[in-house]
């Protein structure tokens, strides 16, 4: 297979043996920029992906870099939680000039931890999940990187192995900010009330979880990392045309992360 193009938003496509047509393009209204939900880029998406012309795994990587732009910290390495976030700790270490070391292994005979029935069993799944890497780290300071911390019960168990396991000190990056509102497009995200960022424990979330210190990427961060790359290719693409052409606007929908929905809610 190979990629031939992205669906519009709003279009229609049939798909034959023959060709690839396009049935209907649903009009947005005049002057509404597009909407795409920027969470597809920071978790939900596979790193292959192209959304808008850019591929998921470049744009993970330029939020880690933009993340060690606004939360440097002196430390020994950079590693993750495999896998999600690798992409944004390659891009962080890049950038802060830190080796990017392995210090967790997926144990591949494990089930998912998020549908384990409780809360108990979710936090015993981690520990089974992982196998310590305890070489690569003992006796030094860890930057770990998180795509997303929404309830802040997965990282804290991981913070304890690696301590446990050795690590000096252990402070929690997140390639992304803080979702704190619900999201009424389609993606399932947990009540206000579960959203760790709502909670009386975020103003110490570092205490909370064990780490040194926790760090969120900004709101203009991410939407930075994710639109360097199209307004680039849009003015290049216009410098190329003799008459100045309609670019449609650049629009990510937030909602989640600032509660500006991108359509008026009916209630």
């Amino acid at each position: 297979s190979r990629y031939y193009r992205e669906v519009l938003p709003g279009e229609i496509v049939k798909i034959s043996r023959y060709d690839v047509q396009t049935l209907d393009v649903v009009p947005r209204p005049e002057g509404d920029p597009s909407a795409f939900c920027i969470f597809e880029y920071v978790y939900f998406a596979r790193p292959d992906s192209i959304f808008e012309g850019q591929m998921v795994y470049s744009v993970r990587r330029r939020c880690g870099q933009q993340l060690a732009i606004e939360a440097p910290v002196e430390a020994d390495l950079v590693s993750t939680v495999p896998e999600s976030a690798t992409p944004a700790a390659l891009g962080y270490a890049q950038k802060c000039g830190l080796p990017y070391v392995e210090v967790l292994c997926k144990n591949r005979y494990v089930g998912r931890t998020f549908i384990q029935p409780n809360m108990r069993l979710r936090q015993l799944g981690v520990a089974k999940k992982f196998g310590v890497l305890s070489d690569n780290f003992k006796g030094k300071r860890v930057v770990i990187i998180d795509d997303s911390i929404v309830r802040g019960n997965t990282i804290s168990p991981i913070i304890k192995l690696l301590r446990e396991s050795g690590a000096k000190e252990v402070h929690i990056r997140v390639a992304s900010p803080p979702i704190r509102f619900p999201c009424y497009m389609g993606i399932n995200i947990p009540t206000k009330e579960e959203l760790i960022a709502n909670r009386p424990e975020f103003h110490d979330l570092a205490n909370y979880i064990g780490a040194d210190s926790v760090v969120y990427l900004s709101v203009e961060g991410l939407v930075s990392s994710v639109q360097e790359s199209i307004k680039a290719r849009q003015e290049n693409e216009n410098s190329l045309k003799t008459q100045k052409s309609h670019v449609g606007k650049i629009g990510h929908c937030t909602a989640c992360l600032t509660g500006e929905y991108p359509v008026e809610l009916e209630w």
